[in-house]
């Protein structure tokens, strides 16, 4: 018979082998904004290059022109930039198990159970780890561009290579409760000012046909909409439900709270995700590799790739309600 190690091998390589689009399915069901994105088509594989190249979506092209006769055109370029540039992110997790364990659970089905376990764990310690670094600021190292970064509490920031704070196009929109966008004095955040402080953000992010079309809110601001809503609750969706998500509608957008995503408390994202993109290599998607033996352990461990980054093309249609 195959030894214990070959066969907890060849189970571990040809689950990852045969169900990585399965895999990544899972990661994206239990996350509110991954599911959107994938929903409406916005994940893409690419097989190379130094990085993740992005052409730019502007709000509005400055060349528009009424004209008459000979009158001369502007052909002026809007701005100087066609393309934002994301570095590749790499991770990787290890399905690990020691020698010892594999010779006490010699036999078919001992260990197909212990490589059952594992993928499992591996499965979902990447599942939650990545649903977090999606709503992270992208400063730990070799972190994906999170939420965060894409849509800045200050609405600046280099992103992609191009620095917000010298072409304001780049820039995303921002409501702070302490310097409302409709002007006034300080708003404090509650179930009763919730909503005055949503709609002038919707507004400013609304351009003919585009608009948010998921709103990703914290714990806390989730609660005050839904306790605004006391008499008018309207849960939309069964599928949200099923994946674990609490869903509310605001003007037909989606307000999800994502329970386990690890966003920071006091936010509000107003998302259009036809924007927002989640690159992946070609080889490197939940990619498992040759095992390895450390040379000063008892032990087996099997790697599992992935490689990509979160992107954005427009930031400008991208806002944020904060404190």
């Amino acid at each position: 018979m195959p030894s214990p190690n070959a066969v907890f091998t060849e189970i571990v390589a040809t689950t990852f082998r045969n169900h990585s689009k399965d895999i990544m399915d899972n990661v994206s069901r239990h996350n509110a904004l991954f599911r959107m994105m994938k929903k409406k088509g916005k994940t893409r594989t690419e097989s190379g290059g130094y990085s993740i190249v992005t052409p730019l979506e502007y709000a509005s092209n400055g060349t528009y022109q009424r004209y008459s006769g000979m009158d001369v055109l502007n052909v002026a370029q809007s701005d100087v930039f066609t393309a934002a540039e994301f570095n590749w992110r790499q991770i990787a997790i290890n399905v690990v198990t020691s020698g010892y364990e594999m010779r006490v659970n010699a036999g078919p089905q001992r260990i197909a159970n212990l490589a059952k376990s594992r993928i499992q764990n591996a499965i979902h310690t990447f599942s939650n780890n990545f649903s977090s670094d999606m709503y992270s600021d992208g400063s730990l190292p070799n972190q994906i561009d999170g939420l965060q970064k894409l849509v800045a509490d200050a609405g600046t920031g280099t992103v992609g290579g191009i620095d917000s704070s010298t072409y304001s196009f780049w820039q995303n929109i921002v409501q702070s409760a302490a310097a409302p966008l409709q002007g006034g004095s300080a708003i404090t955040p509650s179930a009763n000012t919730i909503e005055s402080l949503m709609l002038p953000l919707y507004i400013q992010l609304t351009r003919n046909s585009d608009k948010p079309d998921l709103i990703v809110a914290s714990n806390d601001y989730f609660t005050f909409f839904e306790t605004s809503q006391t008499s008018l609750k309207r849960y939309i969706s069964v599928e949200s439900a099923d994946a674990g998500f609490m869903e509310m509608a605001y003007k037909n957008t989606p307000v999800i709270f994502d329970g386990v995503s690890g966003m920071a408390a006091s936010r509000m994202y107003f998302l259009n995700t036809q924007y927002l993109e989640m690159v992946v290599h070609s080889d490197a998607n939940m990619t498992v590799m040759d095992e390895v033996k450390p040379y000063t352990q008892d032990a087996v461990v099997i790697p599992v790739l992935w490689m990509g980054n979160m992107v954005v093309n427009n930031r400008a249609l991208q806002g944020i309600l904060k404190a």
